[in-house]
């Protein structure tokens, strides 16, 4: 229960401080997707999967994916869901032409693991 506490509280931190339009290009940490178009992040069968082994970079690859892929966004709310035995943060975000979406990582990687 605590290692779940515990990321519930770094998912909220990021989400809190990612709110508002993203600017800039930093360095993408590593985020090894699928390289072919299905991995789109547009469903749970689709997600993108962040292969990171522990929260903090994991975490850090989602959002720098986001900014890669949907420049101008902004993050309006975060989930946690189970699918097929495996986790995913499911990140609803308005891109930059104002379109609203749900972007789904496969997390399982390194969900629990500080």
């Amino acid at each position: 229960m605590k290692p779940f506490i515990a990321l519930l509280a770094i998912l909220l931190a990021f989400s809190c401080s990612s709110g508002h339009k993203a600017t800039g290009a930093t360095p993408a940490p590593a985020v090894l997707g699928l390289p072919d178009s299905s991995r789109d992040g547009s469903s749970f069968e689709k997600a993108i999967v962040i292969h990171e082994t522990s929260e903090t970079p994991g975490v850090r690859a989602e959002y720098q994916w986001i900014r890669d892929h949907e420049p101008g966004y902004s993050s309006t709310k975060q989930s946690l869901s189970m699918y097929k035995g495996k986790s995913y943060d499911v990140l609803h975000i308005k891109n930059g032409d104002g379109l609203e979406k749900d972007v789904y990582f496969d997390i399982s990687n390194f969900f629990g693991k500080f």
